[in-house]
This record gives C-alpha cells, sequence and structure tokens, in this order.
C-alpha cells in the first residue's frame, strides 16, 4: 500500500530553533529518559496532571543543580499559563461537555434506540443498525467516548440479548458504535486535537522561515472529519448486513409482538428530529461560517438546555449534577494541559524535540516511514494512555516534525484521531473494552467481549488504509467548503 502524500523538500527540514540541543548524547538521553518516566509513573496509576507536572519539574530542578538545564524555561511558563486561559478556542470544551451530559440526563438515547429498533425490526440485524445509527447520532450530540460507550451500554445491551442476539456480536456493535464520539463532529476530542495541531502546523512554520504562518482551526478538522467518519459509519453498517446474510442465527429480527408496537411516524419525528437540528445547528454553523467553535458550542449547550426542559428531564437537581460533571471533566482537561505544557518545555529545555526529529527524519522510507512509526507509537500508546494525554504530551513533540516534511495537517489530525479509536477498541487493553466491561451483564464474559470487537477493529484498520492511499477523502471536503 502506497501513501500518497506530497513529495518531501529535504531543505525544508533544516531548522535552527532556539535552545537546540548542544550535541551531546547526554542531554539527548536524558530527554528519552524524562519521557519514558512519564509514561512509566502514568502506567503506575497517579494523576495525569500532576505526573507530568511533577516529574518534569524533578528533571528540571535536578539539570538546574547540575547546571544542565537553563532556568529561563520554567520562566517562560506563566506566559503559557495566560494563553491558556486567554484561549478563545478551548472554552468550547466545557461548553460542548455540558452538551453532552445535559443529552444524557435528558434520555433521548433510550428514545432513539427504542424507536429507531422498532422502525428496523422487520430487517434482519435491525436492532444492531439502529444501535449504530443511535450510536453515531450520540456521538455526534455528545463527543465523549466513556459517556456514550456506557450508556449504550446500559441501554442497548440487555434489549439485544433478551432478543437473541450473539453476544460477542452485540458487544463488539456497541463499543464501535460508542467510539465514533472519537471523529464524528462536534467532538470534545477533536477541539483539542485541533487546537494542538493549530499550533504544531505554526510552530512547523515558524521553523521553515514563514513568519506569516497559515493556520488551520477546529472547524477544518470537523469538516474534514465528516466524510471519513461517516465512511466509518458506512463500513460498519455493510458488515452487519453481511453478517445478517451469512450468520442470520447471530442477529434474528423483532419477534411479531414486538413488530405490532411499532410506533407511529409521529414517534419517529418526536425522537429523531430534536438531536438532528441541533447537531445541524452546531454543525452548520462552523461549516457555513455563521459562528465560530466556541459559538457554536454555546448555541448547543443551550440548544441541550432547551431540549431536556421540554422533555421535563431538567430539574434543579439534574442541572446541578449536569453542572458538577462539566466543571469535574473540563477541570480534568486543563490540569491535563498545563502539566502537559510544563512537560513540554522541560522536554525542550533538553533537546528533546531535536532528537525526535532526527529519529523520524532518518527513518527509512522517508515521509511514509515517519508517519508510520508515528502512528504505531501512538496505537501503542493508546493502551495505556487516554487520547487527552496522547494529545497534549505526544503530538505537540511529533507534530511540527511531520508537518516540516510536507503532511498536510488535517489529513495527519484526522489519522490521529481514527488511530486512537483503533487503539481504544483493540483487546485486550481497549479503554472502550473496559468501560463496557463495567456496565456488562456478569454472564458476558470478558472473552466475549474482545471476541466480538475483532471485525470492527479489521474495519478501523481498513479505514486507515483507505485514508491513506485516497487523502483526499479528508482534504476534499475542507478545500471545497473553504476554497483552500
Amino acid at each position: 500500500m502506497q501513501l500518497r502524500l506530497p513529495k518531501t523538500d529535504t531543505r525544508a527540514c533544516e531548522r535552527n530553533v532556539p535552545g537546540r540541543a548542544d550535541g551531546g548524547g547526554t542531554r539527548a538521553m536524558i530527554a528519552l529518559l524524562l519521557f519514558l518516566a512519564v509514561i512509566l509513573v502514568l502506567m503506575a496509576g497517579f494523576p495525569v496532571a500532576f505526573t507530568l507536572a511533577g516529574v518534569s519539574l524533578l528533571f528540571a530542578f535536578a539539570g538546574i543543580a547540575l547546571g544542565g538545564f537553563d532556568l529561563t524555561y520554567l520562566l517562560t511558563m506563566p506566559n503559557r499559563l495566560f494563553g491558556i486561559m486567554s484561549n478563545e478556542t478551548l472554552i468550547a470544551v466545557p461548553l460542548f461537555v455540558f452538551m453532552g451530559v445535559t443529552l444524557e440526563r435528558a434520555r433521548i438515547a433510550e428514545d432513539l434506540l427504542e424507536t429507531m429498533g422498532q422502525v428496523l425490526g422487520r430487517v434482519r440485524g435491525g436492532l444492531a443498525i439502529a444501535v449504530m445509527l443511535v450510536g453515531m447520532l450520540l456521538a455526534a450530540s455528545t463527543g465523549i467516548v466513556g459517556a456514550t460507550v456506557v450508556t449504550m451500554g446500559l441501554i442497548s445491551l440487555p434489549t439485544m440479548l433478551r432478543r437473541g442476539y450473539d453476544p460477542a456480536l452485540a458487544t463488539g456493535t456497541i463499543n464501535a458504535a460508542g467510539t465514533l464520539g472519537q471523529i464524528i463532529p462536534p467532538s470534545v476530542i477533536l477541539v483539542l486535537l485541533g487546537d494542538v495541531m493549530s499550533s504544531a502546523y505554526q510552530q512547523a512554520q515558524l521553523a521553515q522561515g514563514n513568519f506569516a504562518p497559515r493556520s488551520i482551526s477546529v472547524g477544518d478538522l470537523f469538516v474534514g472529519a465528516l466524510v471519513p467518519g461517516l465512511m466509518l459509519v458506512g463500513l460498519y453498517i455493510v458488515y452487519l448486513l453481511l453478517r445478517a446474510v451469512l450468520q442470520p442465527a447471530t442477529m434474528p429480527p423483532l419477534s411479531a409482538a414486538d413488530l405490532a408496537s411499532r410506533p407511529p411516524l409521529w414517534k419517529l419525528l418526536r425522537a429523531l428530529l430534536p438531536p438532528l437540528a441541533l447537531i445541524t445547528a452546531v454543525l452548520g454553523s462552523i461549516i457555513g461560517g455563521l459562528a465560530t467553535p466556541t459559538e457554536a458550542a454555546a448555541v448547543g449547550a443551550m440548544g441541550a438546555m432547551f431540549l431536556a426542559l421540554v422533555r421535563r428531564q431538567l430539574d434543579r437537581r439534574r442541572l446541578f449534577e449536569v453542572v458538577g460533571t462539566t466543571a469535574r471533566l473540563s477541570s480534568m482537561v486543563f490540569l491535563i494541559l498545563i502539566g502537559a505544557s510544563v512537560f513540554s518545555l522541560v522536554f525542550r529545555g533538553y533537546g528533546g524535540e531535536d532528537v525526535v526529529h532526527e529519529l523520524l527524519t532518518g527513518l527509512p522510507g522517508g515521509v511514509f516511514g515517519a508517519v508510520l512509526a508515528v502512528m504505531l507509537l501512538m496505537f501503542l500508546l493508546g493502551f495505556v494512555l487516554d487520547f487527552i494525554e496522547i494529545t497534549f504530551v505526544v503530538v505537540p513533540i511529533v507534530g511540527p516534525v511531520l508537518l516540516m516534511m510536507g503532511v498536510d495537517p488535517i489529513w495527519l489530525g484526522i489519522m490521529i484521531a481514527i488511530n486512537l479509536q483503533t487503539s481504544f477498541l483493540t483487546p485486550p487493553f481497549g479503554f472502550a473494552l473496559f468501560y463496557l466491561r463495567g456496565v456488562a451483564p456478569p454472564e458476558v464474559a470478558t472473552a466475549t467481549i474482545y471476541r466480538g470487537v475483532i471485525p470492527f477493529v479489521a474495519i478501523q484498520l481498513l479505514a486507515l488504509g483507505m485514508l491513506a492511499y485516497w487523502p483526499g477523502l479528508v482534504t476534499w471536503l475542507p478545500g471545497l467548503v473553504y476554497g483552500d
């Protein structure tokens, strides 16, 4: 398989970055030891934000004491913190979290699943297809993977098992549908990744001598994710239809009693139209240039509150729960971002960026070899780190190097998102599997959950291969919308 990327300009890889390593192997070794120490402490279960900042500061203070680290790097930290506080794009994070948590409390997923399951019940495998479609809508509504997997597991898994579905197929479908929250916009994860990729892109251009750098936005990533996200859902549904034909016993249709209670058209529209209208309002305002992602997130948050109020699912107690959950999740994200900023400064102070640059540009295969190595590294890290940690820690290190080699930033961002989505699905360490294991009935064995997700992992790898071979699947729509 050939990775079709722009030709590499080797001269563009030459750079002169302030704070460049002094050429000694000791500083490079310390930078790598810092990275490994952070990973090991995280694997031991310590809090992410405090691990990133604490381990990095220990290395920095040790370096200062031994004369091998420049204190100037730490003195720039207040400016970094102010930059985080004044970043308008990041305001979208708590707003999208509030939107997702509110919709979760409003029981929209339950109504959607029940209604669409009955509508598609005449088709063999219709319930599984309904789960996939509801997962897509829920992903676009909430954008939070853990919440989506848990919600779908609590609502749909008992129903699928009760109606005779193969447990492996049922759990695999729910896991695959739940992780769509990473790639279907609007997504909290794409907001964070878009902000980091924008900084990496500007850094790469400045290192190349371009002092009027172009920028990419979260909106670019949203638009770039539409075609791959819908393509992935389509591949999932094709697999389910083929499975229904080849192994009909694993996906029985609804019983006559269930079909007799088929909902009327008004009930279907009542369940389907509100979330669709909200998603259209949020995405449409971004794509149409009517609002920034932050403004669209505010629209989504208000729209979610309105839907919850109309459905009488948002009293004072639930509102307090929504606000509390939003505050906890948002605080976690920003604390990790601050910790990652400390890590980035110390890593750069030891010349770690130059080490990474030399490693990636020295790999055989040029751009393809560098991209493949980064994707494999992120895939493996996805077993032990969450998307947020990888986004804030790894992407700022490897992103500028790959972008300096001519890789399209939107394409790279979407490839990273789908790659980590695949990692979170892959046994035995995938995060989505743990989420579902926590809510699955005891009679569903862990091995069954692992077995059921394997075909969907294969589909994810197929999608990654298609995007690698045809980058236009990602870049075509942003170019059409924004005229780039």
